[in-house]
Parts: structure tokens; sequence; C-alpha cells
């Protein structure tokens, strides 16, 4: 059932793909065309997001087991009589 027009894939595609091109053509004019953004670059970025991740999750886990942890010591005091609130009798 092709009619001849372009349907919405191949329209999505064409938009993608333009502005794939702009942002191309952006960032060489900003940055210049001696540098560009390279997958090594990206992959230690990456990796660098990562650990960064890592460690907020690991501090994050700290701070839970340290609110969860026992609660400190607390000397309870032992009544052996009535004290000055309680009502006798």
């Amino acid at each position: 059932m092709n009619t001849g027009e372009p349907g919405l894939t191949t329209i999505s595609r064409t938009v993608v793909a333009l502005a794939r091109d702009a942002v191309h053509t952006v960032e060489r004019v900003v940055s210049g065309d001696s540098h560009r953004r390279t997958a090594r670059e990206n992959a230690w970025e990456a990796v660098c997001a990562d650990r960064a991740r890592a460690e907020r999750q690991a501090e994050l886990r700290r701070l839970v087991a340290a609110l969860a942890g026992p609660a400190p010591h607390r000397e309870t005091t032992v009544r052996t009589g009535p004290g000055s609130g309680d009502r006798i009798g």
C-alpha cells in the first residue's frame, strides 16, 4: 500500500539527519576543526561519570547504614520509688 508519499519514518529520519548535520556544523564552527570530540574523549568522560556516580552511591550507602545502625548507648534511669510527678494512692 505504498502511495509514493513519504511516511512518518522517512520524515523522522530526515529530521534526525538534518539535526545531526546541524550539530556537527555548530560544533565545528564553535570549537574549530582542530578540536572535535573523539570516541576516546567520550569514553573517558563516561568512565569519570560512572566513577562519580559510584562514589555518590557509596556515600549514600554509608549514610543509610549510619542512620539505620544501632542507636548510641544511652543510660537508662531505673526508678526505685515514686517520682515527683507520680500520683500516690
